[in-house]
């Protein structure tokens, strides 16, 4: 199954030239990964991009399609798609790492957490 989100794209996420700034694509894929995967105490340990056209107009709602790619001892994977109408604007890959509350440092996934991750695994 995957994780259907809309994200506001306001007009100052727009850049000098016209279309959204290439980070602000991260942004709209955290805030997909919260509504998703809120509960989780992670860390992003590597993030990735494909911008595949651009976001050239605010005051709008797209769409951020996020899935599991794979889950590991105490990572995972998520892919987003950002996209509207059928076009796609970029496509983002994640790892994060589950964290201790106390120390931050890395930890396996608990069962509740495999469970949550693995209703949103998807194989292409």
């Amino acid at each position: 199954m995957k994780f259907m989100n809309k994200q506001y794209v306001r007009w100052d996420d727009l850049d000098a030239i016209g279309h959204v700034n290439h980070a602000k694509y991260l942004t709209y894929a955290q805030e997909a990964r919260f509504a998703m995967l809120g509960f989780f105490n992670m860390v992003v340990a590597r993030a990735e991009a494909d911008y595949k056209a651009p976001i050239g107009e605010g005051n709008t709602f797209i769409d951020v399609t996020t899935w599991v790619e794979s889950i590991g001892t105490s990572s995972f994977i998520l892919v987003y798609e950002i996209s509207k109408d059928g076009t796609l604007f970029a496509r983002i890959k994640t790892v994060q790492v589950t964290v201790t509350e106390d120390t931050k440092s890395s930890r396996p996934l608990s069962d509740l957490q495999r469970e949550a991750l693995s209703k949103f695994l998807e194989t292409e």
